[in-house]
């Protein structure tokens, strides 16, 4: 089993493990079809099953020769009900129900949560919404202890159901300890990517990047945006993040519905300008999770994600407890193969973005080198990169030209996995420039990648500058 590097989607794709694809076998073959992350979803099991789930990725990486990247996403400080007294409710509007301090109901009509300052912080006329959306009460009385609310959107409670306050100021840390006990044990098991769920503001961020500091942990941090609270500092929180992640399930129930797209737009520009990586993640392919094709519109979501400049697009359910993961990987991958044909014809950028993580002399030698690329039709570029900064900044630039980052760290090679248009490649070679250039000669053409008279633009260093690509090579590859 293999990837053709080449003409592989440039737009990652991430996918969630679950009970549907965890098998070997399924992992592997959703790798050969696109998949470049697995994500963990920590809100699903205990570190344990999370060990469980990175052997087989571990092993399924042997086996495809594929360096997959790996996402633990922390449940973060999720609010939801407690144990129903009768489980399922159905609840039509006007109906009242009263949520109650403590943790035992006494009748059905009482609603509980594992979120003790529930009653403490949310007021008269707030709203309170339960499975994403889906119902919606207001609350018409408040005592001490009892919030009577009134359903104004009709539906079916159960037990655990997710519970939102929009517009509510909550108190509660975006890390409970259980987020901190699982973030370090990301770091001792060398996880690439940690999402942070409910970010409000850039302290939070930090406080994880500090935790995981402590540790000498060098997985990227990923700031979720799916409160209100984070759109009012959108700024300050993604200058913190390493990337960033669209989270359109609880962004879409905490603002209206309706402001969900603008939002998705506005969060991908800023990251576009900071040069952070962003993903697009939540229902992209929602009705695969039992019907072999997507619908029109889902289709069409997935697309204006990548014109928008998303870095990657996740499937959460569709791959963990779908009935078609492999299907539903296939074909996303198929779209964003059928949508970036749009870039070809975009016009790089003429003016060289400077990025605080690599040297200048580096973000220049990037950029032009994508540009000489294209002016003399490149077959691809060759980044070398020993903690993967050079190849980001050669993704934020978005060049169409297939670009093959090369680096002799397993770490580097699975970060690269996020970073667009990026195919990541492990060489032996990576400080001499002479052996690197026939390293990849003799890769590409075994492979059938490169064939005699193909041009080559390599970027690497010469050592003179210390931690500084400022070498800029253009090869023909030659007969033998």
């Amino acid at each position: 089993m293999t990837r053709n590097t080449l003409s592989e989607a440039r737009t990652k794709i991430v996918a969630t493990v679950g009970p549907a694809c965890e098998d070997e076998k399924i992992l592997a073959d959703l790798v050969i079809h696109g998949v470049d992350v697995f994500r963990i979803n920590s809100a699903h099991g205990n570190q344990d099953d999370f060990a469980r789930i990175l052997g087989k990725i571990q092993r399924v990486r042997e086996q495809v020769g594929f360096p997959i990247g790996v996402l633990l996403d922390l449940a973060g400080p999720k609010i939801r009900l407690g144990k129903l007294l009768q489980d399922p409710m159905d609840v039509e509007v006007g109906q009242e129900l009263h949520f109650i301090r403590g943790t035992e109901p006494a009748s059905a009509n009482e609603l509980t949560s594992n979120y003790p300052k529930l009653l403490d912080e949310v007021s008269l006329g707030d709203r309170i919404m339960l499975a994403d959306g889906t119902i919606t009460m207001q609350v018409v009385e408040k005592t001490r202890d009892r919030l009577r609310c009134s359903v104004t959107v009709r539906g079916t409670i159960r037990s655990r159901q997710g519970i939102n306050l929009p517009g509510v100021a909550l108190s509660v840390s975006a890390m409970r300890p259980e987020d901190v006990d699982n973030a370090l044990w990301a770091a001792r098991n060398d996880v690439d990517f940690i999402s942070l769920s409910f970010v409000r503001t850039a302290q939070d961020v930090l406080a994880l990047k500090n935790l995981l500091a402590s540790m000498d942990g060098q997985a990227l941090v990923i700031a979720k945006i799916e409160k209100r609270e984070a759109l009012n500092c959108l700024d300050e929180i993604v200058d913190a993040a390493d990337g960033v992640m669209v989270a359109r399930g609880d962004l879409g129930v905490e603002i209206d519905v309706a402001e969900t797209p603008v939002a998705q737009k506005r969060i991908i520009q800023v990251c576009m300008e900071k040069m952070k990586p962003v993903i697009v993640a939540t229902q992209m392919l929602e009705s695969m999770h039992h019907n072999r094709r997507p619908t029109r519109a889902e289709a069409s979501d997935v697309a204006n994600a990548i014109l928008d400049g998303a870095d990657a697009c996740m499937l959460s359910g569709e791959t963990a407890i779908g009935d078609y993961p492999v299907i539903a990987v296939d074909t996303m991958n198929r779209i964003m193969l059928s949508t970036e044909k749009m870039l070809k014809d975009q016009p790089a950028p003429n003016k060289t973005r400077f990025f605080s993580r690599v040297h200048p002399i580096t973000s220049a030698v990037t950029h032009h080198a994508a540009n000489i690329a294209e002016a003399i039709q490149a077959k691809m570029v060759v980044v070398a990169s020993r903690t993967g900064g050079t190849a980001w900044v050669k993704a934020k630039q978005r060049n169409y030209i297939p670009t093959l980052g090369v680096s002799d760290s397993e770490h580097t090679l699975r970060r690269m996995c996020l970073f667009w248009g990026i195919m990541p490649h492990k060489v032996e070679h990576l400080d001499n420039p002479e052996q690197l250039f026939q390293e990849v000669t003799q890769w590409g053409k075994s492979t059938g990648m490169l064939e005699t008279g193909d041009r080559v633009v390599y970027v690497s260093g010469t050592g003179l500058l210390n931690n500084t690509h400022n070498l800029l090579v253009v090869q023909e590859v030659p007969a033998n």
